[in-house]
């Protein structure tokens, strides 16, 4: 099994150092709804639908999701 919140702390460290992506302060999965909120400094968020994603598939959507 996948730990999806470990996943999404790297790619959150990654998504910072680029020039796309600078503004993500944070991206927090919940398992019960299979969403992943995407908060930017500003204090703005989006919610992204990661239901039945493997690891992979979800870094997929996460980008997509944040238009990157």
């Amino acid at each position: 099994m996948e730990n999806k919140q470990e996943i999404l702390n790297r790619l959150l460290f990654t998504c910072q150092a680029t020039r796309g992506a600078d503004d993500l302060a944070s991206l927090i999965y919940d398992e019960k709804t299979e969403e992943v909120t995407a908060t930017f400094v500003n204090g703005g968020k989006r919610i992204i639908n990661v239901a039945c994603d493997s690891g992979v598939a979800m870094i997929r959507d996460v980008m997509k999701g944040l238009g990157v």
